[in-house]
């Protein structure tokens, strides 16, 4: 089964929890702390595997889940990492947050790997906290979370030429007899229901791939037919030969069929048209193709765009349209899909830093919120009260005291930050 499109959860694992220990011998006074960090929390890695060529494997994992990190130890020993999660994808997966709808990155190379959510690290030890004012330190930290993610995982295959056109315009047939693809082949619309992958080879030796994507109807970008499903392979190619049956068969006119192709690529992406194009001008062996092609030529007037005159039926005149395909790609240099700039920080654009919480009287509770807080509650062991003055100083320091006041709260009032209540002092 062609699946070329997925949407998963990962969550990366969690670090391991500091340890609170304390050296206790018998010939070794004041000790002092002895608790070892925790590991680091497993990423969720992509990586390509060339054997590969469909998402079905991500279709029916919903949500991936990363390992915690082992817990520190005493006698200063650190936990292990935890080994990341490894997910393997055809060569040309690109994956998108679709919380921001930013693109994380366009796997488009043989070895390409990128980490979609970075496990979270190790909690200290107590150790890791002692200072010559504070030798002596009492508490510890919990790991730190692992990222969460909602991702879009599409798969754009890697073709050099596609082959675009109307249903039953004899695009499989084409294929079949160019390459050793053997895609069905029948008489009737939309017998291809997935794109088709062939290899071809020049009569000079040269080779390049060609894709036969499903065939597209007027309002395909906007979902009608399979287009819309399908038109995204084609942004690959660094060519585009558009298959017209000349034998107007089913009673359409080949220059109609010619503009109603072209115009669902520009509607989809506007890129696609600024590829190289060929004309396939098919099914020549029909009664009324040779004017039919006269016609066409009259119409479309650009002598710029090459046609050629092919029966695939009877496999005559192919071998001059791969021969010209692959001396034409030798010219035509490969462009990336998105810029390489892109990927640096694994996102599109910089947003401006947000503030690190927000305020909210709900009923009578002041709910904080925020992504740096609620990361410090998680982060803190609530076992010992040298752990918790630290976790009001952290508050303090960030200025939340100060709004709190600012905002009305008065002692005794009730401070939720996420299911957590605490008393306001």
């Amino acid at each position: 089964m062609f699946i070329d499109e997925a949407k998963i959860k990962v969550t990366a694992g969690r670090g391991g929890d500091g340890c609170l220990a304390f050296r206790r011998e018998k010939y070794v006074p004041m000790g002092g702390p002895y608790g070892g960090n925790g590991g680091r929390g497993a990423n969720i890695k992509f990586v390509v595997d060339e054997g590969l060529h469909t998402l079905i494997d991500l279709r029916y994992m919903k949500t991936i889940k990363g390992d915690k990190g082992e817990n520190g130890r005493g006698k200063n020993q650190n936990g292990a990492n935890a080994e990341d999660v490894i997910i393997k994808v055809p060569q040309g997966t690109v994956v998108t947050d679709m919380d921001t709808d930013l693109i994380i990155a366009d796997l488009k190379g043989k070895n390409d790997e990128v980490i979609v959510a970075y496990g979270g690290r190790g909690g200290r030890g107590n150790t890791a906290f002692k200072t010559q004012f504070n030798p002596a330190p009492n508490f510890a930290e919990n790991g730190e979370p692992g990222e969460e993610r909602e991702l879009k995982v599409e798969l754009k295959l890697m073709a050099d030429v596609g082959l675009v056109g109307m249903p039953s315009v004899g695009k499989s047939t084409i294929i079949s007899c160019v390459s050793k693809a053997r895609p069905k082949i029948a008489a009737y619309h939309f017998t291809t229901i997935a794109p088709n992958l062939g290899v071809c080879k020049s009569r000079t030796g040269k080779s390049f791939v060609l894709a036969d994507l499903p065939g597209l109807i007027e309002g395909a970008s906007r979902g009608e037919g399979l287009g819309d499903r399908f038109l995204r392979h084609i942004e690959r190619t660094r060519m585009i030969a558009h298959v017209i049956d000349m034998s107007a068969f089913e009673g359409r006119d080949p220059y109609e069929d010619y503009v109603i192709i072209n115009k669902e690529l520009d509607d989809f992406n506007k890129n696609i048209l600024k590829k190289p194009q060929i004309i396939i001008a098919n099914k020549m062996d029909g009664a009324n193709a040779k004017e039919n092609l006269a016609n066409f030529k009259k119409k479309l007037n650009d002598p710029s765009i090459k046609i050629f005159e092919v029966s695939a039926i009877t496999n005559t005149g192919l071998e001059d349209v791969v021969d010209y395909l692959a001396d034409t790609l030798e010219t035509i240099p490969t462009t990336p899909l998105f810029e390489d700039e892109a990927f640096e920080s694994h996102v599109l654009y910089k947003f401006e830093k947000e503030e690190p919480y927000t305020i909210e009287k709900e009923d009578d509770v002041w709910v904080i919120k925020g992504e740096e807080v609620e990361k410090l509650f998680r982060m803190t062991k609530f076992n010992t009260d040298e752990s918790v003055n630290r976790f009001a100083r952290r508050l303090r320091k960030m200025g939340i005291d100060d709004k709190l006041l600012e905002l009305g709260a008065k002692e005794g009032d009730i401070v939720r930050i996420l299911d957590f209540d605490f008393e306001f002092k």
